[in-house]
C-alpha cells in the first residue's frame, strides 16, 4: 500500500476531485469562508481557489503532504497567506482555543480515524462567533444503500486510503458539541449512489 498510497492514489484523487461539478460545490460552500481560516485535510489544495476575498489567511493541516511540488505552485497563485502544518501522533490541534475564524473540511471527515476527537477540536480552536464549514461524503438517508454502504465500507477503506463512505456526518458534528446552522442533503451528480451521498452546511460552537 506504501507505493499506492504515498503516489498513485493522491494524483487520481487529485484528477478526480478536478472535475467541474466538484469546483462549482467547494466555490458555493466556501463563499462564507472568512478572516483567519483553518482547513483540515488540506490534500492537494484544490480549495485554494475558490476562497473569497475576505479570508485573511489559511492554516492548513494534515497528517501528511500529497504532492508537494504541486501544491506549492497552486499556493504561489493566491493572494493570502498559507501556512501549512503537519499534524504530530498526538492528534491534537497546535492552537489555542477560539483561534480561527472559519474551519473547513471537504472531503476529509470520511478518512479521520478518530472523527469525534477531531471534530472536538475543531470546535475548541473555532472562535464563540466563527464557524465550521463542510463538504462530505457519508451515509445515505435510504436504509437499502446505507446496508450495502455497510457491506463494502471494509472494501472501501482499503481503495480509498482510509476513506469510510457509511459515515451520519452530521451525527458526528452534533455530537461533537456543534449547532448545524445549514445542512443541504444532496446527491453528487454522475457519481455512485453509495459514494455520492453528500452532506454540505456550517455549523457553530453548542
Amino acid at each position: 500500500m506504501g507505493l499506492y498510497s504515498k503516489h498513485i492514489f493522491p494524483r487520481l484523487l487529485d484528477w478526480s476531485l478536478k472535475a467541474d461539478e466538484f469546483r462549482r460545490l467547494r466555490a458555493e460552500a466556501l463563499a462564507t469562508a472568512y478572516g483567519e481560516v483553518l482547513e483540515i485535510g488540506f490534500g492537494t489544495g484544490l480549495n485554494l481557489y475558490h476562497y473569497p476575498k475576505q479570508v485573511a489567511r489559511l492554516t492548513t493541516i494534515d497528517s501528511e503532504r500529497m504532492l508537494a511540488d504541486r501544491v506549492a505552485r497552486r499556493i504561489g497563485r493566491v493572494a493570502f497567506p498559507v501556512e501549512q502544518m503537519q499534524l504530530d501522533a498526538s492528534g491534537r490541534l497546535p492552537f489555542d482555543d477560539d483561534t480561527f475564524d472559519t474551519a473547513v473540511s471537504t472531503w476529509t471527515l470520511c478518512s479521520i480515524s478518530d472523527l469525534p476527537s477531531a471534530l472536538a477540536e475543531i470546535r475548541r480552536v473555532i472562535k464563540p462567533e466563527g464557524h465550521f464549514i463542510f463538504l462530505e461524503h457519508g451515509r445515505s438517508d435510504d436504509d437499502k444503500v446505507a446496508r450495502w454502504q455497510d457491506r463494502l465500507n471494509p472494501f472501501q477503506k482499503i481503495i480509498g486510503v482510509g476513506c469510510n463512505m457509511n459515515r451520519r456526518i452530521d451525527q458526528f458534528i452534533n455530537e461533537a458539541g456543534m449547532n448545524i446552522t445549514a445542512l443541504d442533503r444532496f446527491l453528487l451528480r454522475d457519481a455512485p449512489r453509495m459514494l455520492g451521498e453528500m452532506y454540505s452546511g456550517t455549523a457553530k460552537k453548542g
